[in-house]
């Protein structure tokens, strides 16, 4: 097991469920309480938990711990069973020194006081996010960049359509967001050149880089996963229902519409990816590849309010 999922509820339980395939080694753990019939539940034990995986010491000096989160690049297995807990500061206990990233499904609150008498360090801790029971928020709470957490939280958000929270330092001081669309196929080095290109451009390091974005119909693309994890940034992957019903400018392609049933790729996932964004540069194009380039963090005054 690398990536626990525990939560209180049947909102959490309903939320958290999809996710047990789709996140590396996942398993869900649900509250005695909880009563969703289309969750099949077994009696937790606690104990099994330590044996199921290495332990935390042996994960700490694993190579791959932080890549396995980010790039979620293992093979994605079978749902399993849910299994139930009483008590999750107990349950806590058992997760935490074999998991490399937990997700739950509660109030931050409620996680923190389960966490508090177990944190060692940021070097040390696995990655911890918080989603509401709602789906809006996806929290990185703890070790968010050492432990993998901040990437934890945008890869739950692709998967859930939650709005990534991340407060550490060094990724607010980045404010750059770049939106890409590409032609199905397109090779990763000719993304990261068209990157490159842009920004050099615009005059922009990399480093002020936070997010890649794009469309979620893109979200199986190779060459944009491949990206993503070579220039090692993150890549937000925006709603089509959200691009079609943003009130934000941005330019429109028949080309795009064709191909997608989208009024455009690059400029929206710029705009909708961050929070008070505003265009550096427009939409450019090189050999079927469309970059453009936001930056987050204007005043209300200075962007547009509706549809962020």
């Amino acid at each position: 097991m690398k990536t626990a999922l525990v939560t209180l509820s049947d909102e959490g339980a309903r939320l958290l469920a999809p996710l047990t395939g789709r996140l590396p080694e996942a398993r869900l753990f649900v509250h005695e309480s909880v009563r969703d019939e289309s969750i099949r539940c077994e009696p937790v034990l606690h104990e099994t938990a330590r044996q199921d995986s290495a332990p935390h010491e042996a994960n700490r000096s694993d190579p791959d711990r932080r890549d396995s989160i980010r790039s979620g690049t293992e093979s994605e297995q079978e749902a399993p069973t849910a299994e139930r807990f009483t008590k999750i500061v107990e349950l806590t206990a058992s997760l935490l020194p074999v998991c490399r990233g937990l997700v739950y499904a509660a109030p931050c609150g409620v996680v923190i006081r389960a966490l508090a008498p177990l944190i060692k360090s940021k070097f040390e801790d696995p990655a911890v996010v918080v989603l509401d029971v709602g789906g809006r928020w996806a929290v990185s709470l703890l070790s968010g960049h050492e432990g993998g957490a901040n990437d934890l939280a945008i890869r739950v958000a692709n998967l859930t359509g939650a709005e990534p929270v991340v407060t550490t330092t060094t990724e607010a001081l980045k404010s750059v967001i770049v939106g890409i669309g590409c032609r199905r196929g397109t090779p990763a080095e000719r993304i990261i050149a068209a990157v490159r290109e842009t920004l050099a451009e615009a005059g922009i390091a990399l480093e002020e880089v936070r997010l890649l974005a794009s469309a979620d119909v893109k979200a199986d693309e190779a060459g944009l996963l491949e990206a993503a994890e070579t220039l090692g940034i993150p890549i937000r992957f925006i709603a089509a229902e959200e691009i079609r019903a943003s009130l934000r400018e941005f330019s429109h392609s028949d080309f795009v519409a064709k191909k997608v049933n989208l009024p455009a790729v690059a400029e929206p996932a710029a705009l909708l990816a961050g929070r008070r964004t505003r265009f550096i540069c427009r939409k450019k194009t090189y050999n079927g590849i469309t970059i453009a380039l936001a930056r987050e963090g204007f005043s209300w005054s200075e962007s547009v309010p509706a549809g962020r």
